[in-house]
């Protein structure tokens, strides 16, 4: 269900379940959770196998849960997406076809999103009774704002990738998305993880400033053969 491949500094982890358009069980949350924490690249790219990135939820195994299950369900969903989110590494979701419900929430917990033209994007859940429980009502007005956000919630329309581009979902549209990772993993370790923990910090003006400019200081003194270099 879950594929990994190390290519220097980036690993890819695929989630590989085609016929089901990759949607995820408890079974496939554990193991793609596992795969994140257990990385140590600078860069991890998260894709789909075959023509769609993640149908979210497994319906099936949704459609079996009581009131206690689900909650737990979608407790192991936002649990997922916090991994993601808090990994040392820069991930990069790879979209090509179809990003569906959790699918679009796990995309949504990912650094840098990028897309080919042939992605679609929606939160489907409310044309039956459901919405997106695993952190999508809290990321994704945070990503497109709150009206778009209401409006792709509440309508469950799609979107594809040039409108996705437009509201701020996606950062590129690429025949290729994996080259992204390779560009963003071309630069040094150190300087990608501090860039992570600086723009995902959520502390007060005032101490962001100040942790950027204590990284910043360190950054100089570890590359201070590079910067002289670039004075040559």
């Amino acid at each position: 269900m879950i594929e990994q491949d190390v290519d220097g500094r980036v690993r890819t982890i695929t989630l590989d379940r085609p016929a089901a358009r990759n949607a995820l069980t408890v079974a496939g949350l554990e193991a793609l959770e596992a795969a994140v924490v257990d990385a140590d690249e600078p860069v991890l790219y998260l894709e789909g196998a075959g023509p769609a990135f993640c149908a979210g939820a497994d319906l099936d195994a949704v459609a079996d849960l009581d009131a206690d299950g689900a909650a737990a369900f979608a407790r192991l969903g936002q649990r997922v997406a916090r991994a993601i989110e808090s990994a040392s590494s820069v991930v990069v979701a790879g979209i090509d076809g179809p990003a569906r419900g959790g699918g679009l929430e796990l995309a949504l917990a990912c650094d840098v999103r990028v897309a080919t033209p042939d992605a679609t994007f929606g939160e489907p859940g409310v044309t039956f009774g459901l919405f997106g429980a695993w952190g999508g009502t809290v990321r994704l007005p945070r990503v497109v704002g709150e009206s778009v956000a209401f409006d792709l919630a509440c309508s469950g329309r799609t979107l594809d990738a040039e409108a996705a581009l437009r509201t701020g979902l996606l950062s590129r549209i690429v025949d290729e998305p994996r080259t992204v990772a390779a560009e963003i993993a071309a630069n040094p370790p150190d300087a990608l993880a501090v860039l992570k923990r600086r723009l995902r910090d959520d502390a007060d003006r005032e101490t962001r400033e100040r942790r950027e400019a204590e990284a910043f200081a360190d950054l100089v003194a570890a590359h201070a053969d590079d910067v002289a270099a670039l004075r040559e």
